[in-house]
């Protein structure tokens, strides 16, 4: 993960909190899991910031741990949901998690986070990640105007679609497709892919 990123997260990790508690909940996101995860499979959030997702997963049926590489988030994410599990592990490598552990891995506007020359490493090792046979749901910030830093120093990388799909090698795409977020209302591309048996 791009480590100045990482620290603006680390360091503002209650601003941040708050900010995603006030946005509108991710209804489409949400819709989209229930679609396409596995009802009842182990699954991990990649980059779950304060919690809010793990939350939801584990009260509609997708027992779920958070991962996020800022560990001030994972401290905050503690607080707010005391009794759910969050622990560090950072994109591309994330080295806590071993192979084949998960049947669903949500990864929601994390990847954009990476330099561009990692995306590929780390979308095939959100694969490899995965259970045989298991989904992941992958989304990121579309960049229309290539690679750029917010005012708190967030990197928002601009890469082709064509980096993702390479790194997910011969996971069948079962969706693909850019879209306004109905949270943030910023524009994404997702991908949900499953690992072959």
């Amino acid at each position: 993960m791009d480590e100045q990123t990482v620290e603006t997260y680390s360091t503002r990790a209650e601003r941040f909190a708050a900010e995603w508690r006030d946005q509108p909940p991710p209804t489409d996101m949400y819709a989209m899991l229930q679609r396409y995860f596995a009802a009842g499979g182990k699954t991990a959030d990649i980059g779950c910031g304060s919690g809010r997702d793990v939350a939801w997963l584990n009260d509609h049926g997708y027992p779920a741990v958070g991962y996020d590489a800022a560990e001030g988030l994972i401290a905050q994410a503690a607080i707010d949901f005391p009794s759910l599990t969050f622990r560090h592990a950072a994109l591309p490598a994330l080295a806590s998690i071993a192979s084949e552990s998960y049947d669903n891995v949500l990864c929601e506007t994390v990847i954009m986070h990476l330099p561009p020359d990692e995306v590929t490493q780390a979308c095939a090792r959100l694969v490899d990640i995965l259970r045989p046979a298991g989904t992941l749901y992958l989304s990121w910030r579309v960049a229309p105007t290539g690679s750029s830093r917010d005012a708190g120093g967030r990197l928002y990388a601009a890469f082709d679609a064509a980096q993702v799909r390479q790194g997910l090698g011969n996971a069948q795409l079962l969706f693909d497709a850019e879209a306004v977020n109905e949270s943030s209302g910023k524009r994404v591309h997702r991908i949900v892919a499953r690992r072959g048996d």
